[in-house]
Parts: structure tokens; sequence; C-alpha cells
């Protein structure tokens, strides 16, 4: 092959697509995430749970298993070349600003439920939190969201209570529940 053959080879071939490496700091992210939880789950106590009932140990490690998998997958794609694909069918309109008024109120509504949910219980401070945030976000009744709030609020509940052996505190309903 002569000097001028090889830089003609090289310029007929396609151009070479650059990795974007940078996707690989979100894989080392996932992946210390997952790392954390599983260590943080190993250090669990079984506490009031029967032997018989699902306790709150194997949900972590689900979830520690799919963060790694997840970065697993991600690194495996990235260094293949893959790359995300640009979102066409957004429904968001990038040029509007951030509704910061709106961003307040749900911040301010998360920590009154935080800091009500020892005093209230756990299904009076969820009613009242989904239907807060859904007004917030452009429900149309106030009352409507607070009472899809309640049935999914005794919903999780009594999961949590009856499945997962874990009691949320019952507030103000305690005796009633």
């Amino acid at each position: 092959m002569s000097a001028t053959a090889a830089p003609r080879a090289a310029a007929t071939r396609a151009p070479r697509r650059r990795r974007d490496l940078s996707q690989l700091g979100v894989c080392v992210l996932l992946l210390a995430l997952g790392a954390v939880v599983f260590a943080d789950t190993a250090t669990l106590s079984q506490g009031l749970v029967d032997e018989g009932v699902v306790g709150p140990r194997p949900v972590p490690y689900v979830v520690a298993a799919g963060l790694v998998l997840t970065a697993v997958a991600l690194a495996v794609d990235v260094l293949r070349g893959g790359r995300g694909q640009v979102e066409d069918g957004e429904d968001v309109d990038l040029s509007a600003g951030t509704d910061w008024a709106r961003l307040g109120v749900l911040a301010l509504v998360f920590a009154a439920n935080v800091l009500l949910v020892e005093r209230l219980g756990w299904v009076v401070s969820a009613a009242v939190f989904f239907g807060a945030t859904a007004k917030v976000l452009g429900g149309r009744s106030l009352l409507r969201g607070i009472a899809v709030g309640a049935v999914l609020s005794l919903l999780t509940f009594y999961f949590f209570w009856t499945v997962l052996g874990i009691q949320l505190p019952p507030g103000v309903l305690d005796g009633v529940l």
C-alpha cells in the first residue's frame, strides 16, 4: 500500500461518532448509589416483623439491584456508542420560564406534610398532601383531590401494616384505624 493510499482509505471511511463519555458519570453515580443502598440495607434489623411476613429488608435490596443493573446496562450502551434520542414529542414549552411561585407552593406543601405527618398521622397528612399537590398542579377540586388522597393513603397505610409489618403513624386517627 502506498503512502497516499492510507490517507485516502481513511477519508473514505465513515466519520467516527465521538462517544459521550459524560454519561459514564451517571453510571458511576448509579453504581455508587446502589452500593450505598446495599450496604445500608445490610444494617437494617428485622424489628418486630414476624418470620412469615415480608419485612422491610427485601424492598431496598430490589431497589439496589435495580440501580446496579441500570448502571451496568447504561455503561454497556454508552461504551458501545449508544446515545439517547432527542425527545420529539415533548409537551413542554422550553421557551417558557420556570413558574417559581408554583414551585414554592409545592415546596411549602411538602414541608407541611413532613412537619405534620407525626401529629396528624399518615392517612390525614397524605390525603391533604395529595389534594393540595393536585390543586396546585391544576386539579379542579381540592375536595376531590383530598378524597382520592384519603383512599390512597388508607390503602398504603394498611398495605404497610399488614404486608410489610410496618406501622405508619396513625396520628389523630389512633384507635380508629
